[in-house]
This record gives C-alpha cells, sequence and structure tokens, in this order.
C-alpha cells in the first residue's frame, strides 16, 4: 500500500505480539510467517529436501489408481497396512513386539495426546512432564482440566530424584508420566540409557503409566538413538510418535501403541471425535513407505538437520553476549537457550520482531508461567545463512536489552525505586493549606 512503510509493518508485528495471552504460540507464528522475518520459533521440517516430484507423481497414482478408497470412508482404527507398516517402522527404533492390533492411527500426534487425555484423565487430575514440555501437550491436558506438575531434567534428561519427589507431593493424583525422552521438545536433551532403566523402574514401583511421546527418534545425528522406553518395557507404556518430521506434517498422520484394552477404548473415542482418519493421508503415507525410499529419506533430514544444528550452534557460539548458554541436542530440531541474568524472553519478544526474528518465549512450554530466561530456537526449517543472521539480530536485542538493564535495571528495581521515591514523598510535609 502506498504510504506504508516496512517499519508501518514492523510496528504492527509488534504491537499483535505484544498482546499474546491465550495463544501465544500461534500469535508468534502467525508473525513469524513474514518473509521478513528470520523464524527462529517454528519446529517445521525441511519439506524441500523431499523428492517432491516423485511425491507427486505418487499422489497422482493413489488419486487415480486407489481412488475410490483413498477417497472414501475407512475404519477408526486405521488401515491395516498402514499398520502394519507402522510395526515396521518402529521396528527400526527397536520396538519389535508391537501388533497392527494395537496400533492406532491418528490426526497427527496432537490427537494422540487428545484421546489419552480423554481416556485418563478427570478434572483435578495430575500428569507429570518434564519441565519443560512440549506446549501442545500442556494444551491437550489443560483443556481435560488436569493439574501439570513438572519434573526437572538436566542434561542426562529427567532427573529420577525429581520425578520420586513429584510422586510424593502429587498427593496420589498423578495419573502418568508424559515424557519425551529422546531429543526433546523444546529442551533438546536425552535422557541417558542409566536414567531410563530408573524411571522405568520408578514407574513400575508406583504403578504409575508412561507415556512416551517420540517424534523425533529417527532423527540423530552422531549415532543410533538410544532404545525407546517401550522397546524396554510392553506393560506400563503408551508410545506416540508420528509421520509429520520424517515425512509430511501436511498429511496429518500419527500413531499410537497401547495394550489391547486400552487401545479398544482410544478407537472408540476416536471415532466419536472424528470418525475415521483421512483415508487419504494414510494411504499416501502407506505409499510412501512401500514404494519410496524412505529410510534413505530419513539418512537425508539427517545430514540437513545436522549441518544446520552446526550453523545455529557456530552462530550462537560466535554472537551470543556472555552469560548465554544452551543445549547441544544429539538429534531433533531444537535448541533450548537461556538468557544472561536478568532478561525476560517474554517481555524481549516484541524488540525482537521489530528487529525482524522471531524465537519461542520459554514461558509457553511451563504450565505454571516460568521459563521467562529461557527460548527455544528452531534450525531445522532456516538455511546455514538464515539462522546465523537470525542470531545475530537476537543478539543484537539482547544486547540492548542488557544495556537497558545495566543502566535503568530491571523493571522489578524501576518499580522498587519508585516506591521509594513516593514513599519518601509521602513522609515529606506538605504545603500548609489551613
Amino acid at each position: 500500500m502506498s504510504g506504508t512503510t516496512q517499519d508501518d509493518y514492523t510496528d504492527r508485528y509488534a504491537r499483535r505480539v505484544r498482546g499474546m495471552s491465550t495463544s501465544e504460540i500461534r500469535a508468534l507464528f502467525a508473525v513469524a510467517s513474514r518473509p521478513e522475518v528470520v523464524s527462529l520459533a517454528g519446529g517445521s521440517p525441511y519439506i524441500a529436501a523431499l523428492p517432491l516430484d516423485a511425491v507427486g507423481e505418487m499422489l497422482g497414482r493413489l488419486a487415480t489408481e486407489h481412488g475410490t478408497t483413498a477417497l472414501q470412508y475407512g475404519i477408526g482404527q486405521g488401515t491395516v497396512e498402514l499398520r502394519e507398516h507402522i510395526c515396521e517402522v518402529m521396528a527400526l527404533s527397536g520396538i519389535n513386539d508391537a501388533s497392527p492390533d494395537d496400533v492406532v492411527v491418528t490426526v497427527g500426534g496432537q490427537q494422540a495426546l487428545d484421546l489419552i487425555s480423554r481416556l485418563f484423565l478427570d478434572p483435578g487430575d495430575v500428569v507429570l512432564a518434564e519441565g519443560p514440555t512440549y506446549v501442545g501437550a500442556l494444551g491437550a491436558f489443560q483443556a481435560a482440566q488436569a493439574q501439570v506438575r513438572h519434573v526437572a531434567m538436566d542434561a542426562d534428561g529427567l532427573i529420577p530424584a525429581a520425578l520420586v519427589e513429584a510422586l510424593a507431593a502429587s498427593g496420589g493424583r498423578a495419573k502418568f508420566l508424559y515424557t519425551i525422552p529422546t531429543y526433546q521438545n523444546p529442551a533438546g536433551v536425552t535422557l541417558s540409557e542409566a536414567r531410563r532403566e530408573e524411571i522405568l523402574n520408578i514407574c513400575a514401583e508406583h504403578n504409575l503409566l508412561v507415556v512416551e511421546d517420540d517424534p523425533y527418534g529417527m532423527l540423530s545425528f552422531e549415532e543410533d538413538a538410544p532404545l525407546p522406553l517401550r522397546a524396554r518395557r510392553r506393560d506400563g507404556v503408551i508410545y506416540l510418535s508420528t509421520f509429520s518430521k520424517t515425512f509430511a506434517p501436511g498429511l496429518r498422520v500419527g500413531w499410537l501403541l497401547a495394550p489391547h484394552a486400552v487401545r479398544e477404548k482410544l478407537v472408540m473415542i476416536s471415532e466419536a471425535s472424528i470418525l475415521c482418519p483421512s483415508a487419504f493421508a494414510q494411504g499416501a503415507v502407506t505409499q510412501y513407505l512401500a514404494t519410496m525410499p524412505w529410510r534413505q529419506q530419513i539418512k537425508v533430514y539427517r545430514e540437513v538437520y545436522r549441518e544446520r544444528r552446526d550453523a545455529l550452534l557456530m552462530a550462537l557460539s560466535d554472537l551470543m553476549p556472555a552469560g548465554t548458554s544452551w543445549t547441544n541436542p544429539a538429534g531433533g530440531l531444537f535448541v533450548w537457550a537461556t538468557l544472561p541474568e536478568g532478561l525476560d524472553s517474554k517481555a524481549m519478544m516484541p524488540r525482537a520482531i521489530a528487529a525482524r526474528v522471531a524465537y519461542v518465549p520459554g514461558t509457553g512450554f511451563y504450565a505454571d508461567g516460568t521459563g521467562r530466561q529461557n527460548m527455544r530456537l528452531n534450525f531445522s526449517f532456516s538455511s546455514p545463512g538464515r539462522l546465523r543472521e537470525g542470531v545475530r539480530r537476537l543478539a543484537g536485542v539482547m544486547e540492548q536489552d542488557l544495556a537497558m538493564r545495566s543502566m535503568f535495571g530491571t523493571l522489578d528495581e524501576s518499580h522498587a525505586r519508585r516506591g521509594r521515591r513516593g514513599a519518601a514523598a509521602a513522609d515529606t510535609p506538605g504545603p500548609d493549606l489551613a
């Protein structure tokens, strides 16, 4: 529009971010999708790495050769053929005892979380989850009116002693432990081998169900990922995963692996909600797994994401202000950064958008609003050069905030000073109006 400058657009975006409350992530992504903004915010895979011509031909054949079934209604549990392929996929991760009968196809991993919440949670129940944890899981649990109690992590993942403490504090109301043990979202850390067995033992001792979310396990960079929890224990673990990170998120195809009795209830809840998952999307994934070199494609993704992780880590090392720290993920899509003392990632967001860079403030990954000193940075979607430019812009914003803090103190300190000045003024005798 005539008379509208780039700065006008940027100011408008910044105002939108300042108003974020009930759906911070949704509002943020609307802003971050603008082409002039370097987005370190989303969790989008790099779909351009797929052989899109071949995928297009495959989808065309699906419509012409199998259209009478692919465009029709399906069954609530998902097609038998796809469930058989899913078992083959899980076997690559070490889950060798899965039966297609115990697999439920879902509309992405998010519906799997919703189904579990609907089945297990009543208002006031407690869910134990890593702190921080996946924002979509928080939404599903909170929609069921459950309370999320966070369990602390460190560089080796969930801390067993913290899990024991959280169980005691839950007063017997904990329904399950929700965990992303491998290349965790948002922290990028991986639960160590020793802790995997310890966590499983603690949960078995307390008769606590484990909900294992494993969307990133195949995206390892240095070596194969540790065996999933479900590969170690058949009983007491419900396993979730998705094709969104290894094929195409737009198809919205995920799955649950659950004990037979639980599986039947999950199918009934799914049918009540969506009737059946998309037959065309299932057919697309089935054809992809049956006719295309998907194992090689995962290797391509690993190489692309390793290069981009390295580019992001190098940029952080070169450009971030002193006092900043971050995780070093061995796979997945995310780095979790901790800001220098006194910086607030949520308060800083409008200034970052004004500088045309976006990230996700850490508060989005906690049920209790903590995480203001943290941010999640994604490296899967942007090129190495654009990642470096995004970090350069972000570092500039942080340097400005640090300079302002050095000059004026934190917001709380400023309020305290104003309060002291106000109190002193109140103690000073005013003019005699008698």
